[in-house]
């Protein structure tokens, strides 16, 4: 028998020694009583909602959320060829749009950290993505001579999806504990990846259905007031740190949380190390199609594209490129971290370390092999995402372990802020500038397009070196701060 909160009985609702009322909570068994009366439809219903509040359940929506958080930020990516032709923009110009949405994403990153450990959650996450879905469709409707409209939009997408960002991750480690948190929070940063991936696709598939570009950016906004709805509806807001058992223990006014988060050493490196990844998948989400393309122009495979629309096969082989080495990335890092978890504790960010640095290598040779084979440089892109992405959802379980339950939204938003701000929230723009600058030797010359977004691109592997470092350092002390965190 299950029971109400305001005193009725609900009928096959659970068994008969089980009582929950609607806010989730549990309570000692009750027995059927003559006082009890038949509930009414729409208390039943809210009573069937209950029972889809699973924290599995409220994973899998957080996490199609997250999908289409990045599927509606790259959508533009692969696009953007079209973009450039429609708005007659350079390459730094175009680089500039990702630029002014990381930019706008991470200032607003800490004020929805602190909003997260103090408000509702999951109000928060419904109003950001009700946000971006509303202004990424009135986007799509800006005409050629308003570009820097759209740029402008981009920048208030990035606030409505720094929200999701921030908080979301922190429902789910209230959630789960352990090697079961492990593996939801590997779900939930797959869909990084995937979403991405997708967000090509979808920009590709819709453009070529439509052929027209803006159709690309009508998709995910529906999508996205779908998922809003289901946050409000399926999501609990668990109390910060039940999961781990130490809800309400301690909170900190925010400058307190903020220095114990700036004498935090892992955290501090794996942000670092975070900010490194964050680096080369920014500029390679939005230059490797083009430089694909440009490639296959000096092989003579292709002519270049001198009207809309312009051919998007890059784009959408890169996508499902994505896609699927998100998912090996994510399940590859998750089982290997489990299995060194079993030799050396500090197994976490060493397998971070070392996926970041032989990814450097692979990223290297697509530079080496793009100009002969377009075939080669995929397979170099595929090995080096592949172990790009391993270390997603482990930077996320560091984070867990070494930050006390109730400062993690914020350490969460800080995280992203200095992820972004060193990492992808210049590199699109520097890749394109270093282009533009590179190209001005040899104006109008294929060949020299092509080799000056290489030469630029070639930055990415270093950064990538230096991510792995940081790894290391975060293994030197992520002993010693997870053992500060679990004492507190």
């Amino acid at each position: 028998m299950c029971v109400e909160s305001d005193g009725c009985e609900l009928e096959g609702c659970g068994s008969s020694d089980e009582v929950r009322t609607l806010s989730g909570s549990m309570s000692p068994t009750l027995r059927s009583s003559p006082d009890l009366r038949s509930c009414r439809p729409g208390q039943k219903f809210r009573a069937a909602l209950l029972k889809c509040k699973s924290p599995v359940a409220a994973a899998g929506i957080l996490s199609f959320g997250n999908v289409l958080n990045y599927m509606d930020r790259y959508t533009v990516a692969g696009v953007l060829l079209d973009i450039q032709k429609h708005f007659t923009v350079t390459d730094s110009e175009a680089g500039l749009l990702q630029t002014v949405f990381i930019c706008s994403f991470m200032v607003a990153a800490p004020i929805f950290g602190y909003l997260g450990d103090r408000f509702n959650r999951k109000i928060i996450l419904s109003c950001g993505i009700f946000f971006w879905s509303v202004v990424t469709l009135s986007s799509s409707f800006i005409t050629k001579e308003y570009y820097w409209l759209f740029v402008l939009s981009r920048g208030l997408i990035g606030i409505g999806e720094s929200s999701y960002s921030s908080i979301s991750p922190t429902i789910i480690g209230d959630l789960f504990t352990n090697n079961t948190r492990t593996m939801m929070l590997s779900v939930f940063y797959l869909a990084i990846p995937l979403g991405s991936g997708l967000g090509y696709i979808l920009g590709s598939s819709a453009k070529e259905a439509a052929g027209d570009w803006h159709w690309a950016l009508r998709v995910s906004p529906v999508l996205g007031i779908t998922a809003g709805t289901l946050i409000l509806f399926f999501v609990p807001e668990p109390k910060r740190g039940s999961a781990d058992h130490a809800a309400g223990r301690l909170k900190t006014p925010w400058t307190c949380d903020m220095k114990a988060l700036a004498k935090n050493r892992s955290y501090v490196f794996s942000s670092l190390a975070s900010a490194a990844v964050s680096f080369a998948t920014g500029a390679f989400g939005v230059w490797i199609p083009q430089y694909l393309f440009r490639a296959q122009v000096v092989q003579k495979s292709v002519v270049p594209c001198t009207q809309e629309p312009c051919s998007s096969k890059d784009s959408l082989i890169f996508g499902a490129i994505t896609c699927v080495t998100g998912l090996l990335g994510v399940l590859i890092g998750a089982a290997t971290t489990r299995l060194c978890r079993q030799k050396t504790e500090r197994a976490d960010p060493l397998v971070c370390a070392v996926s970041m640095l032989g990814s450097a290598i692979f990223i290297c040779l697509i530079f080496v092999v793009a100009k002969k084979s377009i075939v080669g440089a995929y397979i170099c892109i595929f090995i080096g995402e592949t172990l790009l992405f391993l270390n997603w959802a482990i930077t996320a379980d560091i984070l867990m372990y070494v930050v006390i339950p109730t400062r993690r939204a914020t350490a969460v938003a800080f995280q992203g802020f200095t992820s972004h701000i060193l990492g992808d929230a210049g590199s699109p723009y520097l890749i394109g500038l270093i282009s533009d600058n590179l190209q001005k030797s040899y104006p109008g010359s294929d060949l020299w397009k092509f080799l000056s977004l290489g030469y630029a691109l070639m930055l990415c592997p270093f950064v990538i070196v230096l991510g792995g470092m940081f790894f290391l350092a975060t293994a030197l002390f992520f002993l010693d701060d997870r053992e500060k965190a679990e004492r507190q």
